[in-house]
């Protein structure tokens, strides 16, 4: 029963599960954790990929990348194409299944909440300033540290030993996720992965939320785009320095 593509598409829907839905927590009215602030939000998405890789691991992709940034840079830096057209459809259903859970989770919330924006900020990211070239390079810089870093923890010579225990791994990259938010987050909230924008903010647009306004498709390209150049660039600077 398990496979790949079903690793993928379970792991990235726990992913956006677990991340949308701190984000819920924190924007919504009257949830227990509104106005909880950024903190919680950055510390729910590191456990969001945490568990996310974990699951996809279980249910059959050994990679666990969940994230088509992920698949296309490794890919790029392994000369290895064969598992892009596998992933990425199953990270991209995986993460509108996942936004479809918490739009089902927060339900009574969403009519009290009065703004728009908040609800669309649930689902997807947004620039805190609207500079489009600039929001561009913020999530192009984003997934070329979230891929070049990921590349090193999982390199034969970090550790000393012939690499990190394999185990370890998801926590390390749990943590990068974690210092990514925190450190560079905050000029667009840090999507670095199509699919977690996205889907999602298809699934704004298709379900049924009250006074959810516009999904924002003039800025949808940045959080999508942005991350597959940043990818490409990183996968290139692994192979430049020859990291394995």
């Amino acid at each position: 029963m398990t496979s790949p593509f079903l690793g993928e598409l379970l792991g990235t829907m726990m992913l956006v599960i677990l991340g949308d839905g701190v984000v819920a927590g924190v924007l919504l009215q009257q949830s227990k954790a509104q106005n909880s602030g950024w903190i919680v939000i950055t510390t729910g998405w590191a456990i969001a990929v945490l568990a996310g890789v974990f699951v996809a691991t279980a249910t059959g992709s050994a990679d666990a990348h969940i994230n088509p940034a992920v698949t296309i840079g490794f890919a790029l830096s392994s000369g290895t194409w064969s598992k892009v057209p596998v992933y990425l459809p199953a990270q991209f259903i995986g993460a509108f299944l996942g936004a479809v859970v918490v739009w089902l989770h927060y339900l009574p919330h969403w009519a009290k909440t009065p703004d728009p924006g908040l609800k669309l900020a649930v689902f997807c990211t947004g620039p805190a300033i609207r500079n489009l070239p600039a929001n561009f390079v913020s999530e192009v810089i984003g997934t070329i540290v979230l891929l070049f870093v990921i590349a090193a923890i999982a390199s034969k010579t970090v550790g000393g030993t012939g690499g990190m225990a394999p185990g370890m791994i998801p926590y390390m990259v749990a943590m990068l996720v974690w210092g990514i938010g925190l450190s560079l987050g905050g000029t667009t909230g840090y999507a670095i992965n199509p699919a977690r924008d996205l889907g999602p903010r298809l699934a704004h647009a298709l379900l049924p939320i009250p006074g959810k306004g516009s999904s924002d498709w003039g800025y949808a390209a940045i959080p999508v785009v942005g991350p597959i150049v940043g990818a490409l660039v990183a996968g290139l600077a692994i192979l430049a320095v020859g990291i394995q």
